[in-house]
């Protein structure tokens, strides 16, 4: 019987129509899908859109803010389902001994483009800090001072790497855990005042165009070429997309934009929407992105995935 056939039993004199799927008894844990979050808006951005589409199809998601380290525990541990955060190459020395042991499996990338490396203020810039080599000739303006986001963060790690190397007479230098957006409210209380600050900065993010900053040349050997370029992937609990080939299906076919992630967390951390409803009207906004995302991928009941999604969004059809 092909898997789109539906059968008819009799049921104590009723007709009951089941779907091959429905009476394939789906596996608990696949009816839940259970993503990590580690507190940045872009991965609330792309967790809250995934969220969407998954509810539409009829699966129950749950989402947990953790730190990194622990993400990738959760996953190894089967706490966790599904991460769509692995930032590359700058996340390698936490994901790569995970997945290089199969404990977590790297899906696929669901952007491309990225940047993550550390920046300033364009008048901090324009005064002749251009590169990480001139941060110490001004240390007293920078009060010796790094900051990051949240402890246990890659980048942080990193930051932290450059500190213990005496790399660019950083050694005296003091690294400021902190979080997303502990550091930006930092950064706007700098820039009110033309105070001088050094601090993580990436792309996609809100932060590009609600400050002048520029980012600084020379960290290559910490986080990568091209201002830290990087690609970012989706992780998963081992062989989760085998187990749970549906929801895998939706995975693979899953990539994001720098502007499209711009645009949602611009309406999450800017105008103050709740992740769900900026992922909610962007989607209404931008239907067509559904028809790739949804190719080859059912409800959970194993009915046709698109028009299920487009109703749960009230998309018209």
């Amino acid at each position: 019987m092909s898997n789109k056939t539906s059968l008819t039993l009799i049921a104590g004199g009723l007709l009951v129509s089941m779907s091959p799927l429905a009476m394939a008894d789906v596996p608990q844990s696949c009816q839940t899908v259970r993503f990590a979050e580690v507190g940045w808006t872009d991965i609330t951005a792309t967790t809250a859109l995934t969220t969407q589409v998954l509810e539409g199809l009829g699966y129950d998601v749950t989402s947990d803010t953790v730190s990194v380290p622990i993400a990738y525990a959760g996953m190894k541990n089967g706490d966790f389902d599904v991460f769509l955060g692995n930032w590359m190459p700058s996340m390698a020395s936490i994901s790569d001994p995970y997945v290089d042991k199969g404990q977590v499996d790297r899906v696929g990338a669901n952007l491309e483009g990225a940047k993550y490396t550390l920046a300033v203020p364009q008048y901090v810039y324009d005064a002749g800090v251009t590169s990480v080599a001139d941060l110490d000739k001004h240390a007293d303006k920078f009060g010796h001072h790094l900051y990051g986001i949240e402890a246990g963060n890659d980048g942080n790690m990193l930051i932290q790497d450059m500190i213990d190397d005496d790399a660019f007479g950083l050694g005296d230098w003091q690294l400021i855990d902190s979080s997303e957006a502990g550091m930006l409210a930092e950064l706007k209380s700098k820039v009110k005042n033309q105070g001088w600050m050094v601090f993580l900065g990436w792309e996609p993010h809100p932060m590009n165009t609600n400050f002048d900053m520029a980012y600084l040349e020379g960290a290559d050997d910490y986080f990568g070429p091209d201002y830290g370029g990087a690609t970012v992937y989706t992780n998963t609990r081992a062989g989760y997309v085998d187990e749970c080939a549906n929801v895998g299906q939706l995975l693979e076919n899953l990539t994001f934009t720098l502007d499209m992630e711009n645009q949602v967390m611009g309406a999450i951390m800017d105008d103050g929407d709740k992740p769900a409803a900026a992922a909610r009207s962007w989607l209404k906004a931008h239907p067509g992105v559904l028809d790739g995302w949804l190719e080859g991928v059912t409800t959970v009941d194993g009915g046709q995935g698109l028009p299920a999604v487009k109703q749960s969004l009230d998309i018209a059809q």
